[in-house]
Formats: structure tokens, sequence, C-alpha cells
């Protein structure tokens, strides 16, 4: 049968889906625009299931503030190619305006949610039919403060910080969401490394230590000093700032007044097992 082309860019406008795959549906369902909309649904979920399964380790991390809050929002899809295009970045960037908006507690709360006339589950599986690869909502998280706050997007929307301070400016806030990003410390302060670690820590440097053959004393200062330098490596406070590695952050931050209230820091992909290519 014969299908118009304004009945095409219809069913096109209320998709997203490409010209020979409206016409296909409208086809298909006799011209019928609803039916061919809930046919090409079906079929984005099933192409959707089909890619479940498919590693996933790259996409996108957003950030949005409003008022005294942030969020900070990571989706993933199969490459890069992807992450750079419009469709992908613009179901980020929609998802990451309702993520601040509502403030949904968890992913499940969020894939109910509405995005245009779909759900945001809805909405996905589209988009995984539409682009042929595999999207994963990863996680999301918040910020609140009543005081300073700054977020820093690095290496192309695939590292997000957001950093609250008590005392300071915005300025000084997004100085240390910046070396953040570059330096990745894995706690604030000594405070805040688990005593396992530092434990653990603690007995490698008394193993390599022993096998200098000095007296225990020795041994032990030599222990503590190293397990000093380990904590100032690991920890925001105790690193050399990136912009002035003569300065500590803990000393940036005490000449303005001002600490750490709030961190977050979401790295694309980070601590999922990518695939690996034999050629």
């Amino acid at each position: 049968m014969s299908i118009s082309a304004a009945l095409v860019k219809q069913l096109r406008e209320r998709t997203g889906a490409g010209m020979m795959e409206c016409k296909k549906a409208l086809v298909e369902t006799g011209g019928d625009i609803e039916a061919a909309e809930e046919h090409m649904r079906k079929a984005g979920m099933s192409k959707a299931d089909k890619k479940a399964g498919r590693v996933a380790a790259e996409g996108l991390v957003a950030v949005k503030t409003v008022d005294n809050r942030a969020a900070i929002l990571e989706v993933n899809c199969e490459t890069d190619f992807v992450s750079g295009g419009d469709d992908f970045r613009g179901f980020v960037d929609q998802l990451a305006e309702l993520v601040i908006n509502e403030m949904p507690n968890d992913l499940d709360a969020l894939n109910q949610l509405s995005l245009g006339e779909a759900s945001v589950e809805e909405a996905r599986r589209a988009l995984i039919a539409k682009i042929g690869e595999n999207i994963g909502i990863r996680r999301f998280a918040y910020v609140e403060t009543p005081d300073v706050m700054a977020d820093y997007i690095h290496q192309g929307s695939r590292i997000g910080v957001v950093v609250a301070l008590e005392g300071g400016d915005a300025a000084l806030a997004k100085d240390v969401a910046m070396h953040v990003a570059a330096l990745n410390p894995p706690y604030v302060s000594a405070n805040d490394v688990p005593e396992a670690v530092v434990s653990k820590e603690r007995e490698i440097l008394t193993e390599q230590a022993a096998q200098s053959g000095k007296p225990e004393e020795i041994i032990a200062k030599m222990v503590e000093g190293r397990l000093r330098k380990f904590l100032a490596e690991t920890t925001l406070l105790g690193q050399p700032f990136v912009k002035d590695p003569d300065v500590t952050v803990e000393k940036l931050l005490k000449s303005s007044g001002a600490k750490v209230s709030g961190l977050l820091r979401f790295e694309v992909g980070e601590g999922i097992e990518k695939k690996q290519e034999d050629f």
C-alpha cells in the first residue's frame, strides 16, 4: 500500500526512529500510526533485551545544579563514538535535568519517571533500538549544602566532580574540584581511611623495612614515616595542590578558613570490566 511522506514524518516525530524504519512499520500496520508506534515500541524493547548482556563501559558523566544542591549522573554505552553523538548526549542531559528536579531515591524510581511521553525505561529502550548499542543508566548521587559549591567536568564529560565547602568561595571550590578530577584521592582526610586499609599498609611497610636489617626502633620510625607519606598521597587534604605543588590542599583550604563538607567524583566506566579484543 502507499504510505504518504506526511504520515512517515509524523511517526518519525513521535518515535525519533529513521525514515525507512517508520515507513516499514506503517506498511506492516496498514497505515495505522497508533499501531505502528506500538509495533515499533515492542520491537525496540526486543532489541534492548537482546543487547542487555553486552558490556557498556563508555558513556558520559553529567552534573546539574539547582539552588543549593547538585546531582551527578553516569550513563553508559558501548563505544565512544555513540557517547559523542547528539542522541546519546541529549538523552543524558534530559536525565540529569530530571534527576536534579525530581530527586528520585534510586534507579528504580528514576526509571519510572516520565521523560516526554514515555517513561525513562521506555525512552532508554527506544534509544537502544535507534542507536544499536546497549545503554545503561548506572548511578547518580546528590550533594547539598547551604554554603559554597562548585562542579567540574573533565576529559570530554568522562569525569565529573562536585565539591561543597564550609567557608571559602566558589573559585576555591572549583580549584578543589579540578584537583579531585585530576588526582582522584580515594579519601578526604586520614580520618576517613578505613582502619583495615591502614593496618594492611602498615603490615606491608613493616615487612619491607625489616629487610633492611636495621634495629627495631629504627624500623618502627621508618614504617611510621612511610605510613604518613601513604596517607598524604591517598587523601585529598594531604596531597600537594595540583596548581601549586608547594602547598597541600589542607593548607590551601585553611588559608581561606574553609573545609570540605561534601565530595563526589564519577568517572565513566570505573570498576566495569571491559571486554578485551584479541586481534
